[in-house]
């Protein structure tokens, strides 16, 4: 498909979805370089893996060998703006300069396709079948939207399988350019409201994601989400709940953290151990367990994999786990994924404190789940509220984390600024502390960490 292509090139190269294309790219033999507007520990592992950045948007600084319209194909985020210097330079150029999505989805149509959706949980489910499924004969590729623990990695390459895994991202319609074998809907709750802006809207783009679905192809479905399906599909439900959907449990115990569990399958029952914490993760080894029993793994394969599946980095990531004190971080910076989250670590610690720092990530998200957040928060016994993570907004007027904080109906709550943290960490000796967004507040992991391990 791109015999012809000598070089690809990347602007916004450090997001975690480009940078696993990147990487497909030069395990295909192609010259790869990019742009990113700031360094990240991504982009310093890009550049030890040879491949060329640079983080001042200039067109002096691409190099020779990328500006070739015939030879180069230009790839770029929709988050990095219009005015881009250098992403104007190629569209004048006449390179081809397609989005990450296009891109994503030539990659991925050319093979058996493994595509998982869902506003939340798409992550952890699309890691787990990667690992399931590079455990089996089967092998996978597989494009993540996080560092796997297991490969250290956000993406899987095994050239002799025809199965590729990737997340179908919701936001932009990006899950449109997709067309599966299988597919996965975690979840559809509302999200991503400045493309999509009602209810309808969002659910009609999951209905158009599921109706792309090859002929004979399989959807693994959420018991409960309601949709209309098209009549090629062949469907399957899953839940931790409810006992009459096709993947269900009907046993669960927690042993030494970790949850050991009965799933009943449509043909079978077969007992396994999640080799992470959290209920919430249950549920998502149930999708992926419907998954690769639809692809013809066998359970005993598939339980061995769940068993030494170590997770992903920030979702339900367990920092430090003693007797006396206990630090997890996670990715949420949805008010479901905060429930869930914050639940699961309630369900772990029925008797201990907990105590939740949460930087909102996006003023528009922000100002439509602002009494939704609050509600998810006052779960926690103690709140550290940080400011807004702005990501690709402009500031908007009158949203701040303060629409939040407002509503929180706990007495153990505070605002501030990032540089604040520790002194009021100090303060309060945390028993069991969370972090929780999708912003900077990663950079926040490895100090905390460290305070932790040290009081």
């Amino acid at each position: 498909m791109w015999s012809n292509l000598d070089s690809v090139y990347f602007i916004g190269i450090g997001g975690i979805g480009m940078s696993a294309l990147a990487r497909f790219f030069q395990n295909r033999g192609k010259n790869v370089a990019g742009y990113d507007r700031s360094s990240t520990s991504l982009t310093d592992q890009l550049i030890r893996e040879q491949i060329d950045i640079h983080f001042i948007d200039k067109t002096a600084l691409i190099p020779a060998e990328f500006r070739d319209p015939d030879r180069t194909l230009v790839i770029y985020t929709p988050a990095v703006p219009e005015s881009t210097k250098e992403l104007n330079y190629f569209r004048n150029k006449g390179f081809r300069v397609i989005k990450r999505s296009t891109a994503l989805g030539e990659v991925f149509n050319s093979g058996k396709g493994i595509a998982v959706a869902g506003t939340h949980g798409k992550t952890s489910v699309s890691t787990l079948v990667a690992y399931i499924m590079s455990r089996s004969l089967y092998g996978c590729n597989a494009f993540l939207g996080g560092i796997s623990k297991n490969f250290n990695s956000n993406i899987v390459i095994h050239p002799s399988s025809p199965y590729i895994i990737a997340e179908a991202d919701e936001y932009d319609r990006s899950f449109l350019t997709l067309f599966p074998d299988i597919a996965v809907i975690t979840s559809m709750d509302n999200d991503h409201m400045d493309i999509y802006f009602s209810r309808q809207n969002l659910i009609e783009g999951f209905e158009a994601f599921a109706g792309q679905v090859k002929e004979k192809g399989k959807l693994i479905l959420k018991s409960g989400l309601k949709l209309r399906l098209p009549d090629h599909l062949e469907v399957f439900t899953y839940s931790i709940e409810d006992p009459g959907a096709d993947y269900h449990l009907v046993k669960r115990e927690v042993d030494h953290g970790l949850y050991r569990f009965t799933v009943k399958t449509p043909k079978n029952l077969f007992e396994t151990t999640l080799g992470i914490p959290g209920l919430l993760n249950v549920e998502n080894a149930l999708a992926a367990i419907a998954v690769a029993d639809q692809s013809g793994v066998p359970l005993e394969q598939i339980s061995v994999a769940i068993s030494a599946f170590k997770g992903v980095k920030r979702r339900f990531d367990v920092q430090l786990m003693k007797k006396d004190r206990v630090y997890i971080d996670d990715y949420a910076h949805h008010p479901e994924e905060l429930k869930a989250f914050i639940g699961s670590v309630r369900e772990m610690f029925p008797d201990k404190r907990i105590t939740g720092i949460f930087q909102p990530h996006l003023y528009s998200r922000t100002r439509d789940f602002a009494k939704e957040f609050a509600q998810s928060l006052s779960m926690l016994d103690e709140l550290i509220l940080l400011d807004i993570y702005p990501a690709r907004e402009e500031p908007i007027p009158g949203v701040g984390s303060e629409l939040i904080f407002n509503d929180v109906v706990l007495t153990e709550k505070v605002l501030i600024k990032n540089e604040q943290l520790i002194h009021v960490l100090k303060e309060r000796d945390p028993e069991v502390l969370l972090t929780m967004g999708a912003g900077d507040i990663d950079r926040l992991v490895e100090p905390l960490k460290s305070w932790m391990e040290r009081k």
